[in-house]
C-alpha cells in the first residue's frame, strides 16, 4: 500500500466532515437536518470514493467501483464518528446538566 492509498480514507473523512459542517451552518442547526447527517455523509462519501475511482483508481486502492463507493461510504460514516467523539470531547458540565 503506497503513501496515496493510505492517505485517501483520512482525506475523504476530512473532506465529508467539513462538507457537513458547512452545510449544518447554512440549514442553520435544523433539527429535522441533524437527523439526515449520517445518511448524508454515507452518500457524500459514496460519492467521493465512486469519482476517485473513476478518475485515479490507484489513489483509493480498490479493486473495482463497487469497493471504492463501500470505502467512501465507510470513510463518510466515520466523519459521522469523528463530529460525535469531537463533541463528546469539547462538552462542558453545563453541556451535561441539559
Amino acid at each position: 500500500m503506497d503513501n496515496l492509498t493510505a492517505m485517501s480514507v483520512p482525506v475523504i473523512v476530512s473532506v465529508v466532515y467539513a462538507l457537513i459542517g458547512v452545510i449544518t451552518k447554512a440549514v442553520n442547526n435544523s433539527e429535522k437536518f441533524k437527523r439526515f447527517i449520517p445518511l448524508l455523509a454515507l452518500i457524500i462519501g459514496a460519492v467521493i470514493g465512486g469519482l476517485l475511482f473513476v478518475f485515479e483508481p490507484t489513489i483509493i486502492g480498490a479493486d473495482s467501483g463497487f469497493s471504492a463507493v463501500l470505502i467512501g461510504g465507510a470513510s463518510g460514516l466515520a466523519a459521522t464518528g469523528t463530529d460525535q467523539v469531537v463533541k463528546q470531547l469539547t462538552k462542558t458540565d453545563t453541556d451535561k446538566k441539559e
